[in-house]
């Protein structure tokens, strides 16, 4: 009589499988054709990526090749005439100040506004919020630049007046009078451009926090607000960074809107209430339709910085995440 004890009354192990069975080759014929699209779209992206970045390249040396200027540190853009002499330290300065001005607007409103979405308005107010900072994101530039010129220019002057009176000492907010149409307000429409993009990031990501984070948090005491200090923006942070790139890409590349709105000089002003500057963007929008084929290789050649710009700032976004995965989503 045998025993329950038995090897031979178990039942039979399910087969092993090792990792090699699991490929492209041993899957479905469905698994295999979206593997070989998603393959391929990443192949297409990095394809399309190094066509931009060699064009740009080949037409700026032509440019470069001519400039009897140093292109970097040139105040000037004159790069049609019969001596081409033009350099992008107005450029990059407008371009540098006017979004680093959005992003300190933008950013920290847009987090208020995601948490309080988030934890602390009633699902009655939070919904329809959600609706129109949503909405908002989609209104194309040129309506912000044209409200921009017509409501917000004319309505700057007292703010203007304010900070000069006490912060004028300092040169950055000294304000000798005229219309508002400085690098301060073109931050200023920026931020607001940004905001909605900041904002539903944040949103999102705020949402995806682990309720037992939360809830334990709670069990030993904490109030709301220590609950979002200890759980909430920890587990977010990376995706805060990930918002305020995305909104400082749209900020760094926008055109219409800050040429609706600057009055473009190639000027440097210590003060960013004083009219004038311009940005990467503004300056190929306004004078590309009227450039020879010379001015075009230059105003390229600028794009071809902006271009450099933008991989930079999104390579140090990713290293900053890279350095925080213990924050992310993914590591929770």
């Amino acid at each position: 009589m045998k025993t329950p004890s038995s090897t031979t009354d178990l039942p039979p192990l399910p087969p092993q499988h090792d990792g090699s069975a699991v490929s492209g080759k041993a899957v479905r014929p469905g698994d295999r054709i979206f593997l070989g699209l998603s393959r391929g779209s990443g192949i297409a992206l990095l394809a399309i990526m190094a066509a931009i970045a060699v064009f740009l390249t080949y037409r700026s040396v032509l440019a470069l090749s001519g400039d009897k200027a140093n292109f970097f540190t040139t105040l000037d853009w004159n790069a049609s005439g019969s001596d081409p002499k033009f350099g992008i330290a107005v450029l990059a300065f407008g371009t540098l100040v006017s979004s680093l001005v959005a992003m300190l607007i933008a950013v920290p409103v847009a987090v208020g506004i995601a948490l309080f979405i988030s934890h602390y308005a009633p699902r009655k107010l939070s919904a329809p919020l959600s609706y129109v900072i949503d909405l908002l994101a989609a209104v194309p530039s040129i309506i912000y630049g044209l409200w921009g010129a017509l409501f917000l220019v004319p309505h700057l002057s007292g703010l203007y007046s304010w900070l000069d009176d006490y912060l004028g000492w300092t040169g950055i907010f000294s304000y000798g009078g005229g219309a508002a149409r400085s690098l301060f307000t073109v931050g200023i429409l920026l931020a607001i451009m940004i905001l909605p993009i900041v904002t539903s990031v944040s949103r999102e990501v705020f949402l995806q926090v682990p309720k037992m984070h939360e809830e334990a948090a709670l069990a030993l005491g904490a109030t709301r607000w220590e609950v979002i200090r200890m759980s909430v923006l920890p587990f977010g942070r990376s995706g805060i960074i990930s918002a305020s790139m995305l909104g400082l890409g749209r900020a760094l590349g926008e055109t219409m809107a800050v040429a609706t709105v600057l009055s473009p000089s190639f000027l440097i002003n210590t003060s960013l209430l004083d009219p004038g500057g311009g940005t990467f963007a503004q300056n190929i929008a306004s004078k590309f339709s009227e450039a020879d084929q010379f001015g075009q290789d230059a105003l390229i050649a600028s794009g071809l910085v902006l271009f450099v710009i933008t991989l930079l700032v999104n390579g140090a976004a990713r290293l900053i995440i890279a350095r925080r995965k213990e924050y992310s989503g993914a590591a929770a």
